[in-house]
């Protein structure tokens, strides 16, 4: 998909770094859900995603300082990282884990496509209205991520459906003010510090929940957690704190479409599932929704 996908980006006047952060956010951030479900065999969710964050964060934001010669954030920005860790480790991350207990992989990536329509809405407080394309392209995006979950395999709680309603506004929210309202320090070491902070508040609910670690952990597991800190903290989700300052909101939250894509690929490969020909058309309306975010990716 990629192969079609991002040449269409770079024919659209996208920079190449941009066009290197779509990809992670795409790819990676795609496989990840499947490394999520493999390392809750050991990690409970809070746990695992807080243990994730800090350990990616102490390590970037330690070579931001030390070999890079970047600043420590000021008193302020601390302030900024912590709330919008909160909400979009904290509540984002932490409830798509929650909910991967009991709602299938499949439904939590199809759910997380309303992240668009609710950052749209947020970006009006601030008199941004997007462009009648991006309109259409999140539109048909979502249509055809409604359509996945009218295949098959997507059964769900409602206790996995609330986490994962909570996830998806908290990370909306914390995009937006990241954005227009709580600028955190600059570069990379912005991004340690969120992830720092994020990972805090998820230790926080881990304790107040009483997670333990299954030790020793399985293989697997292990494996799938180094991956979630390496891929998933370290490359993907700065990738995509490099799109929300450098690209539209629209284009930035396009991983909402492909994830889905990759995650029923992923399936099919990795977990033996069967896809049916619903699902394939669906995903074909995903990639629709991507390209005509794509058209006009400068629009504010």
């Amino acid at each position: 998909m990629n192969s079609i996908v991002l040449p269409l980006a770079a024919r659209a006047g996208l920079p190449p770094l941009v066009l290197a952060c779509l990809a992670a956010t795409w790819v990676i951030w795609g496989s990840t859900y499947l490394a999520i479900k493999f390392a809750l065999v050991s990690f409970p969710p809070f746990l695992q995603m807080g243990s994730r964050f800090l350990v990616a964060g102490l390590a970037l934001a330690l070579w931001m300082r030390f070999v890079r010669r970047a600043p420590w954030p000021t008193p302020r920005q601390w302030a900024h990282a912590t709330l919008v860790g909160a909400l979009m480790l904290g509540g984002g991350m932490g409830g798509v884990a929650v909910a991967e207990q009991s709602v299938g992989s499949g439904l939590v990536v199809a759910f997380i496509a309303v992240v668009p329509l609710i950052i749209v809405l947020l970006n009006l407080f601030w008199g941004v209205r997007p462009g009648r394309l991006e309109l259409l392209g999140i539109g048909v995006g979502l249509v055809g991520v409604l359509m996945l979950t009218r295949g098959q395999g997507f059964q769900a709680s409602p206790t996995g459906l609330l986490a994962i309603a909570l996830a998806c506004v908290t990370w909306s929210i914390g995009s937006v003010l990241s954005q227009r309202a709580m600028p955190l320090a600059p570069g990379a070491m912005g991004f340690a510090s969120e992830m720092l902070c994020g990972g805090a508040v998820l230790m926080a609910l881990a304790a107040i929940s009483g997670e333990s670690m299954a030790w020793p952990p399985q293989p697997l597991a292990t494996a799938a957690w180094v991956y979630l800190v390496v891929f998933g903290s370290l490359i993907a989700f700065n990738a995509y704190m490099l799109l929300l300052a450098r690209a539209s909101a629209g284009l930035a939250a396009s991983y909402t479409f492909v994830n889905p894509v990759i995650a029923l690929a992923l399936g099919v490969t990795l977990g033996g599932e069967t896809v049916s020909a619903f699902e394939w058309a669906a995903a074909g309306v995903v990639l629709m929704g991507v390209v005509l975010l794509l058209i006009k990716p400068a629009a504010r």
